[in-house]
C-alpha cells in the first residue's frame, strides 16, 4: 500500500516527574500570598506528581516512515525535563524558577522552551502538563 504524500501526523510521548514548589509573590505580604494562592503558598512547600504529555506534529519522512523516532523523543524528555525537575524543589533547586513563580502555567511554558531548542524547527510542539488528574495546562494554547 502506498501512502499519499505528504502524510501529516501527530505523535505523543508521556512522562512523569515529582516536584515540590511554593506559589509566592515576594512583593506581596504573606497574608496577600495566602489569600491569592491558598495552601499553595505554604512556606514549607508542597508537591505534585506531574504528568507530562508532549505532542509533535509534522510531515512523516517518506524514507523512514517516522515523524520523529520516539526513542529519541523519550531520551530528550528524560535528559532535559525529567532529570532536571524530578524530585526537586522547583523554587530552590532549579535555575528556571529562581525568579519565576512555578505555577503550572510557567512550568509548562518552561518545558516547552527547553524542548523547542532540542527539536527540528519543522516539527510543531505542544506541551500539556497535568498538575493533578483534573487540572492541566497546555502550551501553546
Amino acid at each position: 500500500m502506498e501512502v499519499e504524500d505528504p502524510l501529516r501526523v501527530s505523535v505523543f510521548r508521556r512522562a512523569h516527574f515529582n516536584a515540590a514548589h511554593r506559589l509566592y509573590n515576594p512583593v506581596w505580604s504573606d497574608e496577600k500570598n495566602q489569600n491569592i494562592f491558598g495552601n499553595c503558598a505554604n512556606p514549607n512547600y508542597h508537591g505534585h506528581n506531574y504528568e507530562l504529555e508532549v505532542k509533535i506534529t509534522g510531515i512523516v519522512d517518506p524514507e523512514t516512515g517516522y515523524l520523529i523516532d520516539l526513542k529519541v523523543l523519550k531520551d530528550i524528555i528524560y535528559e532535559e525535563v525529567e532529570k532536571r525537575f524530578d524530585h526537586k524543589n522547583l523554587n530552590l533547586d532549579t535555575v528556571e524558577f529562581k525568579n519565576l513563580n512555578p505555577t503550572a502555567e510557567h512550568i509548562c511554558f518552561v518545558i516547552w522552551k527547553i524542548l523547542r531548542k532540542k527539536l527540528e524547527q519543522k516539527l510543531e510542539l505542544k506541551v500539556r502538563l497535568y498538575e493533578t488528574p483534573r487540572n492541566y495546562v497546555e502550551f501553546p494554547a
